[in-house]
């Protein structure tokens, strides 16, 4: 290994931290949601109020958390980000303790902040430590794969926790509440002792010059932060709605298959497992295969994978593997997905930050204002599945997964060549 890379490596490992801890707390509201379906008798769509939360609050920091970046750098805006964090996650164990639905959705909005706020700072600090081009996307991808053991964990862990149906409440997810906590505490300090390079931070001279062009003045960049939009909405809908599904009562309105949360949270984990092999795979093939190809096949492959889910009769039953649990197969094509969606995230940012230079900042406080999109898009989802079922509801993710394709064969084509980014 060279010095270069040696002088990086403990920034690169404190931001695998913090992908980890992006995940944990980003995934909460999907296990969290099965739990205020039973505990406040909420429908579909207000158990996807969580995630809304959470994402919307990314509409709101992601250019601030921009500004942050190039005003204070990487190590406060992450040092911010871990406060604010800790923060969000105890009022959601408040609401647990009062027995608030409106507590928890502050909570979730309130970690959103946090979420934005680190997301604005590991992206474009990875995509930089590793060369940007292939390399940068190698990097991003191993970076995800830690984002997928945080993903995991969180559902297997929280369904573990919930136990029977009639004891779902809050206060049952308070050790995984305690454990972000925690790591939230640890990182805060070792952060506070850890030097980051600060490649985006603006000089005072730098401060004073206009720039005539902006992140916005790339189509690439543009069409990518639709496409981040998007891809957030697939990665946290199609397991989120699938928990739902398999945990919803056989003799509901919009019939479901009644199956107990601690095994429905271990199948919605194997999805988040996939990603992170998806994600291994991708950074082991991230110097010699380019992000296009990868996300033209991954979203290729995600159709294939939710017209079987769509079609196949739920009747036919299959077992997931590395749990040895009997679902229609209709799930097992969801679960599967998980290894489309596993490398679109830094497929997507390599491609719309590529040629942007001295926007790179700016850009990636855009990019975090698009991540509502994980709010928004299963929102929608839930409005379609308690009107046409949960099946029918993945027409939604159908479409999303067409703009992929589309963004990784037309849309990522850098036409703005002539701007000058220096």
């Amino acid at each position: 290994m060279s010095t270069e890379n040696k002088n990086y490596a403990l920034p690169i490992a404190m931001m695998f931290a913090l992908f980890f801890m992006i995940a944990f707390v980003t995934g909460l509201p999907s296990p969290m949601g099965v739990i205020v379906a039973k505990q406040f008798g909420a429908s579909n769509f207000e158990s996807q109020l969580g995630f809304l939360g959470n994402f919307l609050a990314y509409a709101f920091m992601g250019i601030p958390a921009g500004i942050m970046l190039k005003k204070i750098g990487y190590k406060k805006t992450a040092l911010s980000a871990i406060a604010v964090g800790f923060v969000g996650v105890a009022v959601q164990f408040l609401s647990g303790q009062v027995g608030s639905f409106s507590v928890y959705l502050v909570g979730t909005f309130i970690s959103g902040f946090s979420m934005c706020m680190l997301n604005t700072v590991v992206n474009p600090m990875l995509n930089t430590l590793g060369g940007g081009g292939n390399s940068g996307n190698r990097l991003l991808q191993f970076g995800g794969s830690i984002n997928s053991i945080g993903a995991t964990i969180t559902p297997m862990l929280v369904g573990w926790l919930m136990g029977a149906e009639a004891g779902r409440t809050i206060g049952k997810a308070n050790p995984a509440l305690f454990l972000a906590l925690g790591i939230f505490a640890l990182a805060f300090v070792v952060l506070s002792f850890v030097k980051i390079p600060e490649p985006h931070m603006e000089t005072a001279t730098e401060r004073k010059v206009k720039h005539s062009h902006s992140p916005l003045s790339f189509r690439h960049f543009v069409l990518g932060a639709i496409a981040i939009f998007i891809y957030v909405g697939i990665e946290i809908g199609i397991p989120s709605t699938a928990n739902l599904f398999m945990t919803a009562s056989k003799t509901a309105s919009n019939v479901g298959l009644g199956i107990d949360a601690t095994t429905a949270g271990s199948i919605v984990g194997v999805y988040w497992l996939l990603m992170l092999f998806g994600r291994l795979l991708g950074a082991s093939l991230g110097a010699k295969v380019s992000s296009k190809t990868m996300l033209t096949v991954a979203a290729s492959l995600g159709l294939f994978f939710i017209l079987l889910a769509i079609f196949s009769p739920i009747t036919t039953v299959v077992t997931i593997p590395f749990i040895n649990v009997q679902v229609p197969i209709s799930i097992m094509f969801l679960v599967l997905c998980g290894l489309c969606t596993s490398i679109m995230w830094g497929g997507i940012f390599n491609l719309a930050v590529e040629g942007l230079g001295k926007y790179t900042a700016a850009a990636s406080g855009i990019f975090m204002v698009m991540v509502c999109g994980g709010g928004i898009v299963p929102l929608f989802q839930g409005f379609i599945s308690d009107n046409f079922g949960y099946l029918s509801s993945y027409w939604v993710m159908f479409a999303c997964l067409g703009y992929m394709l589309f963004y990784g064969l037309i849309g990522s084509k850098n036409v703005n060549k002539d701007i000058p980014v220096e």
